[in-house]
């Protein structure tokens, strides 16, 4: 098992104990909250059970993400049922159906299409199931309570942000580079069916389009709308053959890419490979230099990557902080409070705006690694130079 599930129960970040962090994200109102579930007010912890439906085993940040919400819950005193569904749709459904009749009193998920959970959050509506969406929003529906995640659009903001600045185009400090282009990039977005991939795709062009409008970026593939970069399920094999196609469509004429926004680690590398592949590299500092590619996630085979000049950047988003933030609003819901929300305009799921509490994120570049990873303990310094986790 990663040590970051034991670093997600015993190291407290600088912050308060995990249950002084529980208290803070209660409303001070007591008694019965808004439509909460009277059954579970007076319950013990180890009476409730709570259940927790992960995407997919296939990345190693939802593996920490369904171990810190696991190991989180626990600490605080409730039973767990954890499911990880496998990036398939109707797998997820089910495991969550089972969790409803099986008389889970609570709900965290994380889903793999938003818009394809209605008929199961409508039965957990039904038995008076509050539903806590969890880094994912969750569409189309009345019947999600309260979304955790990341300020997704900024995010965005600092993936175009780390691509400029990878280029020479902005200081690391933000203010104006010496470099003017003109660059060729291109954009990779993630998954349409989650809600996340607009966020993070608009956020990095409210940043790169004034670039491309003025001529220091160049699309050279022409694709630059959201439909056109998106990558079913974040694959990293279906990123390298779009990477591929996109070498052979419009750099066979000797041109040379310069730049590559990517939304996730394992694009990333997917992208990476391509490049390799075609003679680029092995990295940023070579004769035929890699281009700057961009990340999320941090991810331990990309975090050595950008240790190894290979990759230029990633966004480090804190899963044992989201992980505590649903425990918080877990308990607010099964105590028959409100959790706090810190933003209650911005997630409209297409039915309602859903009450949101957002965490901040963080740009890691190769100077990064140690202050922010390895002195938190997200990774250690082998883990880094080994590129695995232990």
């Amino acid at each position: 098992m990663s040590r970051r599930r034991d670093v997600a129960v015993n190291k407290k970040l600088g912050l308060t104990a995990l249950g002084a962090a529980l208290a803070i994200g209660l409303t001070a109102c007591g008694g019965e909250g808004a439509g909460s579930n009277s059954n579970t007010e007076d319950a013990a912890p180890e009476d409730l059970t709570i259940g927790v439906s992960m995407p997919t085993q296939t990345s190693e940040r939802w593996i920490a993400d369904g171990d810190a919400v696991q190991s989180q819950l626990e600490d605080a005193g409730y039973e767990v049922d954890l499911q990880f569904a496998n990036d398939d749709i109707p797998t997820q459904g089910q495991q969550i159906d089972q969790m409803i009749t099986e008389g889970a009193d609570l709900l965290i998920v994380a889903a793999i299409d938003g818009t394809a959970l209605s008929s199961q959050l409508q039965a957990a509506a039904d038995e008076g199931i509050k539903v806590i969406s969890y880094d994912r929003l969750i569409r189309d529906t009345e019947n999600v309570d309260f979304y955790v995640s990341f300020d997704n659009f900024k995010v965005g903001v600092a993936q175009g942000t780390a691509l400029l600045t990878g280029l020479g185009v902005l200081n690391a400090d933000g203010s104006e580079g010496t470099a003017t282009g003109p660059f060729n990039v291109e954009l990779f977005a993630g998954s349409l069916d989650d809600n996340n991939a607009a966020f993070f795709f608009d956020g990095a062009m409210s940043v790169l389009q004034p670039k491309i409008d003025d001529g220091t970026l160049v699309v050279k593939s022409g694709q630059t709308d959201i439909e056109q970069a998106a990558t079913l399920r974040w694959s990293q094999e279906t990123a390298q053959k779009r990477m591929e196609d996109l070498l052979t469509g419009s750099y066979s004429d000797g041109t040379k890419v310069n730049g590559v926004l990517s939304p996730y680690d394992g694009i990333s590398r997917g992208i990476i490979t391509a490049l390799q592949n075609a003679g680029y590299g092995p990295d940023i500092a070579s004769a035929n230099p890699l281009p700057i590619v961009t990340g999320q996630d941090a991810e331990i085979a990309s975090v050595k990557l950008i240790n190894d000049g290979v990759q230029s950047s990633t966004i480090f988003k804190d899963t044992r902080l989201l992980a505590e933030q649903a425990v918080t609003a877990a308990q607010a819901f099964l105590e028959g409070n409100e959790p706090e929300a810190n933003d209650t305009e911005t997630y409209d799921n297409g039915v309602k705006v859903v009450p949101s509490y957002l965490l901040p994120v963080e740009t890691v570049y190769k100077d990064d690694i140690q202050s922010v990873l390895i002195d938190s303990e997200y990774w250690t310094a082998d883990e880094v130079a080994k590129g695995q986790s232990d």
